[in-house]
């Protein structure tokens, strides 16, 4: 056993002393590369609550958790349509444009419902009055942004369109209007934007009706269909595993429509959440295994801020009963979802994501005995350094034997412990750093004890 007396890869040591009976087993591979890790596919998403900048004042902090898109409902409170003919962009551009300065993509959920073409509020009028004028509407939208340069790819119909204004979105479809509407949508997206990949339904609940009435529709029918998406609010990141592999099979009987499989909104079960404050960082990092793992293409953690609604803002697109619904969920009741909550301050979670977006490069093969100690691992050739992640998604302590193998060469390492428990509110508090030291080349084996819940990383240059 390699001794480090500055606790390299764990902040215990156990030589000579009592530790729990069970031992699991990780195994990391430095000298096995399986490809592009693709961490910024497991990215995030923000809005459906208010046509105000919701991001601007953290643009900064999200740019440094690197997400390849950011998810933003598109939705009727930015009144891109206030008239006939008459556009309003000025709010939703100002949206786009703080995505764009994450650096990431914006991945545009089509949730608008102007009065021209839907003027009475009723989340069950889901199709629009005049489907030639929609269309032109749509196109104009998309192009839009195409002709901005903004970069956008991916447009999404709809919003939790399986359930109406309880999803924040105005829309509760049956199978059929909703396969008819994204035909007619799908088609304007395109005829701006031929390079686009459209798809939907955005499901809340991802045995709905309509995703199979979706794929038989475009199946025969040849429609596009680039992506499927659905959500899901889960205490047990296997559960959402397990909706993943339905997902997959449901598109596995349509081979011809080669769609994404996209997760846009997932977080922790909101109406019952753990209390635990060290639950939630792990639970990240152990739904995004298991994402990964199941190979889900995408997904975007909701929420990246949250935000209080207006009830006036609302009003106008909802009924009193989704307003009042809207008003009291996010203004009176306590909130778990955001990486940065109401007072602007990062929650632990954000650090995991932080911590995720070191992995990038390529991916290391990892291999655990125990099915609630999972890891990541990278070799990044830009930044010319390694990155390995561990954690315990568990609520009782796991002593680990840990083996690196065929390390490449002597490297100095970073362990750091993210504390999610602690009242620090600075950095290094929450990301909690050991000295420096240094790690011999070949094979090293150690001996180190995860707490519940535990997330540790280390860096390796």
């Amino acid at each position: 056993m390699l001794k480090i007396r500055s606790l390299l890869l764990s902040v215990y040591i156990f030589a000579g002393v009592q530790v729990c009976a069970q031992t699991t087993n990780v195994k990391v591979e430095f000298g096995k590369e399986l490809g592009p890790m693709k961490m910024e596919q497991m990215a995030l998403g923000q809005g459906g609550l208010s046509e105000e900048p919701m991001l601007a004042g953290r643009v900064t902090e999200i740019r440094a958790l690197h997400p390849a898109v950011i998810r933003l409902f598109v939705s009727e409170y930015y009144d891109v349509l206030p008239e006939k003919g008459k556009y309003h962009f000025t709010t939703l551009d100002s949206m786009v444009a703080n995505i764009l300065q994450t650096g990431a993509k914006p991945f545009m959920s089509f949730c608008l419902k102007p009065k021209l073409f839907f003027p009475v509020i009723d989340q069950d009028i889901v199709e629009p009055n005049d489907y030639e004028a929609w269309e032109q509407f749509v196109h104009d939208v998309v192009k839009h942004y195409l002709d901005k340069g903004t970069g956008i790819t991916y447009w999404e119909v709809g919003n939790e369109v399986d359930i109406g204004e309880d999803g924040g979105t105005p829309y509760r479809f049956k199978p059929e209007s909703y396969a008819r509407y994204y035909k007619h949508t799908v088609a304007a997206i395109l005829r701006a934007d031929p390079n686009a990949k459209v798809g939907g339904p955005a499901l809340a609940y991802y045995k709905s009706p309509i995703l199979p009435e979706l794929l038989r529709v475009c199946s025969a029918e040849k429609i596009p269909l680039h992506f499927v998406s659905f959500h899901n609010y889960n205490n047990s990141p296997t559960a959402i595993r397990g909706q993943i592999e339905y997902v997959k099979n449901l598109l596995g009987q349509y081979p011809g429509l080669k769609a994404e499989t996209i997760m846009n909104e997932w977080n922790m079960d909101l109406f019952n959440p753990p209390l635990d404050p060290r639950f939630q960082p792990c639970y990240v990092a152990e739904t995004i295994w298991q994402m990964k793992d199941v190979g889900l293409d995408w997904s975007c953690y909701y929420q990246i801020r949250d935000w209080y609604v207006s009830y006036e803002t609302f009003f106008r697109i909802h009924s009193p009963e989704g307003t009042a619904f809207m008003t009291r969920w996010w203004n009176r009741q306590a909130q778990f979802s955001g990486l940065i909550d109401y007072q602007n301050q990062l929650r632990p979670a954000y650090y995991t994501f932080k911590l995720l977006s070191r992995m990038a490069g390529n991916k290391l093969a990892v291999t655990s005995s125990n099915d609630k100690v999972h890891g990541f691992a990278t070799h990044d050739p830009k930044l010319r350094m390694h990155n390995m992640m561990l954690w315990n998604f568990s609520d009782q302590p796991v002593t680990v034997k840990l083996s690196l193998n065929d390390l490449p060469k002597e490297m100095r390492v970073r362990h750091i412990v993210l504390d999610a428990s602690g009242s620090g509110l600075e950095e290094n508090q929450r990301l909690r750093p050991d000295p420096f030291v240094q790690i011999k080349k070949g094979t090293q084996s150690l001996t180190l004890k995860l707490e519940p819940w535990a997330v540790h990383y280390w860096s390796l240059e």
